[in-house]
């Protein structure tokens, strides 16, 4: 058992620091999260890949869990931007694949490895439709703010009418039931469009468009992508 732990201790410290070496250097950075499940085709898909682009053309390098559905549409527009696109996927038992519109890859084993990358290398957190997955990571880094581990940082979910019901029984239930207070809820932002959240973001973190250098081979890019 010692010898299986003492593995796995070397598998998880290889993890932070490979991933530390290939982020240390992105620069400013928003990780997007959103369904791997959705098709090319919704407005959803459309929308993050504007968020995307609008973070991009900003400045700021774009993170993702490195799928498909959203998160290829968010790495797809930090693409046509010109801006620096990376994916952090996971192992899995189904496969998950990186999509094609990435600059950097980092592929884990250990979800927990994974979402310090997300965290550590981000100005803020954006958050699209989605399921499971995304829940969590929107959770975990209201958590992370609630008890300090991270500094305050937006936490900005996209598109207010997915999120009606859900703020709604925060206000409600848990911050009426003194399980959560005003301050908790403080970072949690609604965005309509996707320059609604690039003014988030940037009121938190000013970036000159020109702060970053595009991927080699990467065409600056001046209007929405179609």
């Amino acid at each position: 058992m010692r010898s299986v732990d003492a593995e796995r201790i070397r598998d998880i410290a290889a993890e932070f620091a490979h991933g530390f070496d290939r982020l240390s250097g992105i620069g400013p950075a928003v990780t997007v999260f959103g369904s791997a499940r959705t098709a090319r085709a919704h407005p959803h898909y459309r929308l993050a890949r504007e968020v995307g682009f609008e973070l991009g053309r900003a400045g700021y390098a774009v993170i993702t869990g490195g799928g498909g559905g959203l998160m290829e549409a968010a790495n797809r527009g930090a693409r046509d931007a010109g801006a620096t696109s990376v994916g952090c996927n996971i192992e899995l038992p189904h496969e998950q694949r990186f999509n094609e519109y990435l600059d950097v890859r980092l592929r884990f084993r250990h979800f927990f490895a994974r979402k310090v990358m997300f965290v550590r290398y981000a100005s803020a957190f954006v958050i699209c439709p989605g399921g499971f997955g995304t829940l969590d990571e929107l959770f975990e880094a209201l958590t992370l703010i609630q008890t300090a581990t991270i500094e305050h940082f937006p936490v900005i979910l996209v598109g207010q009418a997915e999120w009606e019901g859900l703020l709604d029984w925060l206000r409600t239930t848990a911050l009426a039931d003194r399980r959560i207070n005003e301050e908790d809820l403080s970072g949690l932002r609604t965005a309509a469009t996707p320059a609604e959240v690039v003014q988030i973001v940037a009121a938190v973190a000013r970036v000159p468009r020109d702060a970053k250098a595009p991927p080699s081979g990467a065409a600056e890019k001046s209007t929405t992508p179609r």
